[in-house]
């Protein structure tokens, strides 16, 4: 069996591992170790949960000479604001014993707070894409000493629209540095971008990827509508105890916040909500407040669904089937971690089938289907959005079809076939023209007759 002991790591590293209770590397960490070590790009394929932030901080850490700059030698940029702050405290928990300035920035709190941190000096900067740009384009930033460069969840980042981000901060620094990306799934845009920036990475693909399914039981209704899913909802919440700390995914903020409203009078204060349109503050201390068991639950869209290293989840809900297959396994991939069992919990619209099997199709699993529990009522109130509108076309051609008699005789009058009378522009010129003539022509006759 494998330790960290293997990774001749220094003193002041090792104590702080040995503090945290950790003693066995995961197996991206032991495969990464050593081609993040010799100083190479490299490109990992893992997902959350197998432990990729100490899989690049461990020999970056080791690497590490201090040197009194203010600009930072190590960059990470990760895609949201939450795992902004989770990384910063990993960061913080290996660096105990060593002199090291780490600072986390993001979108959201005051910039001009955030560049007075960056002029006290920086070691490890760990950011977001866009709240970098900012400052870099500002010149508080600056990349001079920069040698290493992480990109972690970078297909997510590609999926939240970051790539522009990216490529000018990749742009901007000097082309002398190491570059580590990890990613959970790879794509055309993945590999693009490794062909233009990074130096021929070594891949670290860790197979089978992310948490085991086999640790997750996969559940599934057919729901025919919103208002069903919400009664749903009320009813296993209200009648299964076991889900005591639960996520609840929904494809959008607007949606996220409906369902929050709809079970407020009866669960309001088990659940906090989360998405880019609430307060970075208010954020945090739903987060925290989840972490701390205070929270029975949250209620969020994707944000949630990639990178946080959230403990103890028993249950993943999908209110709403991600149009992405690969987003459903993230998903659920929340749950079932650290050799724990878990349970994932679908409801599934008539929309939505298509988008299922698909993800069915990537896991090679067909989940079972669930009948709805006799005591939840079938709802026939459709809100707005499941309304299904007649075109305007086809509106417009019935009141044709069903015009009064005048509108008929209108019709068949429009069918005659114009056979050059008087309304026609032309004919009446030529016959203009045409009795000139003839009266030119009599008029000479005439004279030859006197």
């Amino acid at each position: 069996m494998s330790t960290f002991e293997q990774f001749n790591l220094p003193k002041s590293l090792q104590k702080a591992i040995d503090d945290l209770g950790f003693t066995s590397p995961t197996p991206i960490q032991e495969k990464s170790f050593s081609v993040i070590a010799s100083g190479r790009d490299m490109m990992g394929i893992a997902q959350t949960g197998t432990g990729k932030t100490f899989a690049y901080l461990l020999p970056l850490l080791k690497l590490y000479k201090f040197t009194p700059t203010h600009t930072p030698k190590i960059v990470i940029l990760v895609p949201t604001r939450e795992l902004v702050v989770q990384v910063v405290e990993e960061v913080e928990k290996l660096t105990k014993y060593m002199s090291v300035r780490t600072l986390g920035i993001y979108g959201g709190v005051n910039i001009n707070t955030q560049k007075t941190s960056v002029y006290q000096g920086i070691d490890i900067l760990v950011g977001t894409p866009g709240r970098v740009m900012d400052l870099a384009l500002d010149n508080v930033i600056r990349f001079d000493e920069t040698q290493k460069l992480v990109i972690d969840e970078f297909d997510e980042m590609l999926n939240l629209g970051f790539r522009v981000q990216l490529t000018s901060i990749l742009a901007m620094m000097k082309p002398k540095r190491q570059n580590i990306l990890f990613s959970a799934t790879m794509t055309d845009e993945v590999d693009a971008v490794l062909e233009d920036y990074f130096d021929f990475p070594e891949e670290v693909s860790l197979v089978p990827s992310g948490t085991p399914l086999e640790k997750i039981k996969q559940i599934k209704y057919a729901v025919p509508n919103f208002n069903t899913k919400i009664n749903l909802l009320k009813y296993l919440l209200s009648n299964d105890e076991s889900m005591s700390r639960i996520l609840i995914f929904v494809n959008n903020k607007k949606f996220v916040d409906m369902v929050y409203d709809r079970i407020t009078d009866d669960f309001g204060d088990q659940f906090g909500v989360i998405h880019s349109n609430k307060s970075q503050n208010y954020r945090l201390t739903t987060m925290e407040n989840f972490q701390q068991g205070a929270l029975r639950g949250i209620i969020t869209t994707d944000v949630m669904a990639r990178g946080l290293d959230i403990s103890d989840i028993t249950h993943v809900l999908n209110f709403d089937v991600s149009e992405v297959p690969e987003q459903y396994i993230h998903r659920i991939g929340r749950t079932g971690r650290a050799d724990k069992d878990g349970i994932a919990i679908s409801f599934v619209g008539p929309k939505e089938e298509e988008f299922f099997i698909e993800s069915e199709v990537l896991m090679n699993k067909e989940v079972d289907t669930e009948p709805i529990p006799e005591g939840v009522e079938i709802s026939t109130v459709l809100i707005e959005s499941e309304k299904v509108r007649q075109p305007v076309k086809l509106l417009m051609k019935k009141v044709k079809k069903e015009g009064g008699s005048a509108f008929h005789e209108k019709s068949d009058k429009n069918k005659k076939v114009n056979l050059g009378g008087p309304g026609k522009t032309k004919p009446r010129k030529t016959k203009s023209r045409n009795r000139g003539v003839e009266r030119s022509r009599d008029k000479k006759r005439k004279d030859k007759d006197k």
